[in-house]
């Protein structure tokens, strides 16, 4: 009993990992079977895994490095999320699981990703995992339908426009599911405030605010009252306190994804929040802004994310000390966020076999995070569309540390 690990690209795989162990000394290590037989074959699950490494970009056509001693930035995401799902596949080895791995480059210059998909059906994969782009979801879970494999989205917040797919999960809510997550956070903790939206204008920002005016509609409970200000794309402090008054509590909400914008408004705020009493919510996005910079001292922050890690627990602790052991460097958030879906999932796949299908709501093998994924129905025709996670975490910061996490 093992896990083997098939590698797409696999030459390419070790020597882009060889250069990055010469730039942060990292270890790769590809687990192959030991002395199984016919049936231990027979009973091995098989799992596909596509993320975008950019293996192609990286190297010439003569096999050397394109860039020299640095390691370019648009290829982390993929690197870190395959980094997260090898240190799972170490656990779940040391645990005897029997398991054949795919790794599929979603950048290769040289195989479309149809053939990609194709090469995974041919194995007769038992689970997808994919950091996919928009227009690759939709590709991926067709394929996955029809061959009745659950195909699980670790990272993109949209559905690629998937519907009638009770094999396709989405962990990271849809722009809507957030919005919705966010308006009854707001009723709970903040009905009593005043409530201004400062956005900024733009079809998204517009999204958002029919969302919003949406969950207004069909809440049971008493619906907010908000007030809308559009801001200029470089705002000044007088045109946010036009709409402040000192003596009263403000929920101030940030309703755009724009992280530059968010990051401008918290700065604006945070400058007179010894005058003001204030909140700043803003949205799913601000997970990458730096709230321990001194700029944001004085000012609540609170935003909500579906992947809330405070690394405390044992696992963390151990990924946390591997990558400073190996790498000198801290693991980032998709580093645990491939640990967790892979882990999550292979764990729910080993435990039910030809079943797993039925258990994709399943709330049991929890690593990081509570999920609530939950079956998308067509208000229409109440069909099933899909599963997608439910579950958001508030993340309320304070000068410079999580103050507290709530739902």
């Amino acid at each position: 009993m093992g896990i083997e690990v098939v590698t797409i690209h696999y030459q390419a795989m070790k020597k882009i990992f060889g250069v990055f162990s010469c730039l942060l000394v990292l270890s790769f290590s590809a687990y192959t079977q030991n002395g199984t037989n016919g049936k231990a074959d027979s009973l091995r699950l098989k799992i596909a895994v596509f993320t975008p490494i950019y293996l192609d970009s990286a190297f010439d056509a003569m096999d050397n490095y394109r860039y020299d001693k640095t390691f370019p930035k648009f290829i982390n995401p993929g690197l870190e999320f395959y980094e997260g799902v090898q240190l799972a596949i170490d656990s779940l080895s040391k645990e005897g699981a029997n398991l054949e791995v795919q790794v599929f480059d979603t950048r290769s210059s040289t195989t479309s990703l149809a053939t990609q998909i194709q090469e995974a059906l041919d194995d007769q994969v038992n689970l997808i995992i994919a950091q996919p782009s928009g227009n690759e979801i939709g590709q991926i879970a067709a394929a996955a339908m029809r061959n009745n494999i659950p195909f699980i989205n670790a990272t993109a917040p949209i559905n690629g426009g998937v519907s009638g797919n009770p094999f396709y999960v989405q962990l990271t809510p849809t722009l809507k599911t957030q919005v919705e997550s966010q308006y009854k956070y707001i009723q709970k903790y903040y009905s009593l405030n005043q409530i201004v939206v400062f956005r900024k204008r733009g079809s998204r920002e517009d999204e958002i605010k029919n969302y919003v005016e949406e969950a207004g509609k069909t809440t049971m409970a008493i619906p907010l009252k908000l007030k809308y200000v559009d801001l200029p794309d470089s705002f000044q402090l007088y045109q946010l306190t036009a709409h402040l008054d000192s003596t009263k509590n403000f929920l101030c909400v940030a309703g755009s994804l724009d992280e530059n914008f968010g990051a401008r408004l918290a700065t604006q705020l945070a400058s007179i929040s010894k005058s003001y009493k204030i909140t700043l919510m803003g949205m799913s996005t601000w997970h990458v802004l730096n709230w321990a910079r001194p700029e944001y001292k004085g000012l609540d922050i609170v935003y909500g994310t579906p992947f809330y890690n405070p690394r405390t627990d044992k696992a963390s602790i151990s990924i946390t000390n591997h990558f400073n052991t190996k790498m000198y460097a801290r693991p980032s958030d998709m580093v645990f966020r491939g640990y967790e879906v892979f882990m999550r999932y292979t764990r729910l796949l080993l435990q039910y076999k030809d079943e797993f299908p039925s258990q994709l709501a399943s709330k049991q093998h929890k690593v990081f995070n509570d999920f609530d994924v939950q079956p998308i129905l067509n208000r229409t025709t109440l069909i099933m569309e899909y599963f997608e996670n439910k579950r958001l975490s508030f993340v309320k910061w304070k000068d410079g540390v999580v103050a507290g996490v709530n739902w």
